[in-house]
């Protein structure tokens, strides 16, 4: 794939007075994101406050202000590009009763920046930040290490910090993780190198978000294909045409590849693949087609189609998850709710509560009920059977949410497997 198409998302956590909003406006002001009249506007304010030079950190304070209003803003996001690669910053709130904030940003980010001040080192939030992380399948981990300027851009300081973080990031499995010494204040490795910290010799902030290799971060092997619609168009052209359409969520497909319908369990041959742009012999994650097949067979939105010779998915009524409780009103098990897992919507109810994790420690609690940002073990039991892979195997078919079906709200966010 073209890396000058690719788009990276990717998430900054921290904790209060970091320089997570530093750090941001120092990236989109160094590499020439922002408008002169937004450069103006800061400036202005950056004196008026009596600074010596200009608060990058304003850049994102409009959003903060209004999340102080009480607006809901789950996660402020911001969008910039270079001429490698785009962008999306999912800017997560850092604090504990944040926790369902972060868990929504980092469902869809390649990855992570875990921001450390270089002064306070390893902290409880750095720990209940890299761990949400992990539970969610982030690909790739860069332990930022700012405010290097504070320790007069020590080396043995954020050696220090590394080996505390990489024990931790062991513990939970984490395999890509990169350190990075920066001062985003004064500009040091976020995109130009600067010329305090000779002794690092990896790459600068910028320069590891333009080259990571996110091209594996999808399931390339496994091919599936959940059902949003059945295509009938009625007209004198298509008259008899019966199409599938929907949006590849792991692997490829090729016109003649014998492909099985689940959970019916009927197979068939890809006739042919339709975009909006025409027929195509091949497509791929994650474009969205409609296929059309050799045989007629009963389909409906919610089912889903994989290829025959491979790692066929699990077809289950009842499954155990990590989930994580969206909701301000408690999970009460006398009321209905759905799970909405790819394209399938179905009742259910919660068979078990296991125990309830605590973010800041990693200990486990029996538990009887669950509250807002709480991340719990539960098995559920779906009136349906669901067609899924376990969450670290594929991210789409091993997530799902949960809805209340009373106020039609979603409630919870989970992980299967």
């Amino acid at each position: 794939m073209n890396t000058t198409t690719q788009l990276l998302r990717f998430i900054t956590a921290g904790s209060v007075d970091d320089g997570k909003s530093t750090l941001i406006g120092r990236l989109l002001h160094d590499s020439k994101s922002i408008f002169e009249d937004q450069f103006a506007a800061i400036s202005k304010t950056s004196e008026k406050r009596g600074m010596a030079a200009v608060d990058l950190s304003l850049l994102t304070d409009g959003l903060q202000a209004e999340r102080e209003q009480g607006i809901t803003i789950d996660v402020a996001y911001r969008y910039f590009a270079t001429p490698k690669r785009k962008f999306i910053i999912g800017d997560t709130p850092g604090h504990e009763q944040y926790t369902r904030n972060m868990v929504t940003a980092a469902s869809t980010a390649n990855l992570a920046i875990i921001l450390i001040d270089a002064r306070k080192g390893v902290l409880t939030q750095t720990r209940r930040h890299t761990y949400i992380a992990s539970l969610l399948g982030v690909p790739h981990v860069v332990l930022a290490v700012n405010k290097m300027d504070m320790v007069d851009y020590s080396q043995a300081r954020f050696d220090e910090i590394v080996a505390d973080y990489k024990a931790f990031a062991a513990q939970l499995g984490l395999h890509d993780v990169k350190c990075i010494p920066l001062s985003a204040l004064n500009g040091d490795m976020v995109v130009d190198r600067g010329d305090q910290l000779d002794w690092y010799t990896g790459p600068a902030l910028l320069e590891l978000l333009e080259n990571v290799e996110i091209e594996h971060d999808v399931n390339t092997s496994d091919f599936r294909f959940p059902v949003q619609w059945v295509c009938r168009p009625q007209t004198d052209e298509y008259h008899d045409f019966r199409g599938f359409a929907g949006r590849i969520e792991a692997g490829e497909v090729s016109v003649g590849d014998q492909v099985t319908v689940l959970p019916s369990g009927r197979t068939s041959t890809v006739k042919e693949i339709f975009t909006y742009d025409g027929g195509l012999l091949t497509a791929f994650a994650p474009q969205s087609v409609t296929l059309r097949l050799a045989d007629e067979i009963d389909i409906s939105r919610g089912d889903m189609l994989v290829k025959s010779s491979v790692h066929l998915p699990k077809v289950e009524k009842e499954f155990e998850a990590t989930l994580c409780w969206l909701s301000e009103s408690p999970l009460d098990r006398n009321r209905k709710y759905l799970v909405k897992h790819t394209t399938r919507t179905a009742k259910c109810l919660f068979a078990r509560l296991d125990y309830r994790v605590d973010v800041n420690t990693l200990e486990q609690h029996a538990v009887e009920k669950l509250n807002m940002n709480d991340i719990a073990r539960v098995a559920i039991k779906t009136q349906l059977p669901l067609v899924f892979d376990p969450y670290e195997n594929d991210r789409a078919t091993g997530s799902f949410i949960v809805i209340d079906e009373a106020s039609n709200n979603t409630v919870a966010a989970g992980m299967i497997g």
